[in-house]
């Protein structure tokens, strides 16, 4: 029963990551995802059914439009496989437990950020707000301990990003700020400090890198939201290790 469980949700996640990747890419520019067929972003085409498999079609078609022949995003496929693989280890994390629903709907909110902060660095309010009642429910029939964790993790996510913002003179983006604040109803204030802690760390590597690399320049901006997604990741399945592990050197 475990073995079909685990492909539905690999199934379930490969789907919804192909869904994540059009409202990630058409909610900021107010585009509609929710009736509109998905279409080539390079010569408009709208795509059949066939070309339309999560993660399969972009393998048989070489990463490229049937139509034009132009190069398709790796995004894509990264997003549709990072989703997939992240549904179903919620599954065999969780089983079929409440906290299961409070991954899927994280992880899906998570995906969407990555591809919108990537591609517009931009996190819209309108996705925010539809997850936040979705999250206030999910914690209350599935509270942290203590239940009010949830409570003091959206007020330290938010004001910790604001005073950062204010000292730093917009060194971060409001979406950054509302983002923590529903972060730390899911996470609690322990993990939200440390996906912050967690983000700014891979923020700062892969920045440095990027640096060096010459792939960007100095002073030039670049999303945070990935860092804070891949971050909220590790933090949520993992982070209660990793602090009680901390706590245990002192």
């Amino acid at each position: 029963m475990t073995l079909y469980y685990s492909v539905f949700f690999f199934i379930f996640g490969a789907v919804f990551g192909s869904f994540f990747n059009v409202v990630g890419l058409r909610l900021p520019k107010k585009e509609p995802f929710h009736d509109d067929r998905s279409y080539c972003p390079h010569c408009k085409t709208q795509l059949t059914g066939k070309e339309l498999i999560p993660i399969i079609s972009y393998i048989i078609q070489g990463g490229k439009c049937r139509t034009c022949k132009q190069k398709i995003s790796p995004l894509y496929p990264i997003v549709e496989l990072a989703t997939a693989l992240l549904f179903l280890y919620s599954f065999l994390h969780f089983n079929l437990r409440i906290e299961l629903i409070t991954a899927i709907l994280l992880i899906s909110l998570l995906m969407i950020v990555y591809v919108s902060d990537l591609t517009y660095m931009l996190i819209p309010n309108r996705l925010l707000l539809f997850f936040l009642p979705l999250f206030i429910i999910v914690r209350i029939y599935e509270p942290l301990s203590p239940w009010y964790d949830a409570i003091i993790g959206a007020f330290v996510g938010y004001g910790l990003i604001a005073i950062i913002i204010i000292v730093s003179k917009g060194g971060m983006g409001a979406g950054d700020m509302k983002l923590f604040g529903l972060l730390g109803i899911v996470l609690g204030w322990k993990l939200v400090l440390l996906t912050f802690f967690l983000s700014s760390l891979i923020g700062a590597i892969v920045g440095g890198f990027l640096m060096v690399t010459k792939k960007v320049k100095r002073k030039q901006p670049i999303p945070f939201g990935p860092y804070i997604v891949i971050a909220t990741i590790i933090s949520y399945f993992f982070g209660e290790h990793m602090v009680t592990f901390y706590v245990s050197l002192f």
